[in-house]
């Protein structure tokens, strides 16, 4: 029954997030042409709050969790697990002041409004899952901006999306060069809960009712033994998964 009730709501939602998309793109492009970076960043954050809003059409309902005062004069790598694309938006919004980058696939990189744009010119480094030497090139650019700028960098360390909410095994390499390349960041884990939910019938028609959560964990500090390091957090951000939530 709810998958039946989902087909006309999931157009409805369709046509609202591509109208939000198409507007944004252009004030993007205005802003970060004509008044630079922190307007750009600023209308970036706005476009993933209106995205979230979008998801109200199916009935999902966020809740970002941070409980810990993290400081926005130095970098941060943002570790998490993946559920789905619905994943980004509440990090943007909700952690805006500390101008989150992203390590996204390439194809994302070309023709979907206002995404497109962001990802090539907000900061975030698009890798070719095909080609490591390219990924690991990239996310090594990513990590001495974020070094050099103050920015924080967000990685899913799982490569892969899980499509049921299990966590999937870390693929260390990554994330070993961001700390490498940014030895001064802060570590943030991050778990998040449930947006698997909203592609539980596949990307059409969508699922219903959704209660995504963002867990903010107790940041670590880079202690320089990296191996022992990402074992800790993979440990921390698999055990906030709740499969069955």
């Amino acid at each position: 029954m709810q998958k039946l009730i989902s087909y006309p709501l999931t157009l409805l939602f369709f046509i609202l997030f591509g109208l939000v998309l198409i507007f944004f793109h252009p004030i993007q492009w205005l802003c970060l042409n004509l008044l630079g970076y922190d307007a750009h960043r600023r209308s970036v954050a706005i476009l993933n709050w209106f995205l979230m809003r979008c998801t109200k059409v199916l009935g999902t309902r966020y809740r970002f969790e941070n409980k810990h005062n993290i400081p926005t004069d130095r970098p941060l790598i943002i570790v998490s697990n993946h559920q789905s694309m619905y994943d980004i938006p509440p990090i943007i919004w909700y952690m805006q002041k500390h101008h989150p980058k992203f390590v996204s696939k390439k194809e994302l990189g070309k023709g979907i409004p206002s995404v497109s744009y962001n990802l090539r010119h907000g900061g975030s480094v698009l890798i070719d899952r095909k080609d490591a030497k390219q990924a690991i090139m990239e996310i090594g650019k990513l990590g001495s901006y974020i070094e050099k700028h103050n920015r924080s960098a967000v990685i899913f360390p799982e490569g892969t999306r899980s499509r049921d909410g299990r966590p999937k095994p870390f693929r260390p390499t990554g994330l070993k060069m961001l700390m490498k390349k940014s030895p001064s960041s802060l570590i943030v884990p991050l778990t998040i809960n449930n947006s698997w939910k909203m592609l539980r019938f596949g990307k059409f028609p969508m699922g219903l009712g959704a209660h995504i959560t963002h867990t903010v964990h107790k940041p670590l500090e880079n202690d320089g033994n990296l191996d022992e390091l990402i074992t800790k957090l993979e440990g921390i951000v698999s055990a906030g998964i709740k499969v069955n939530s």
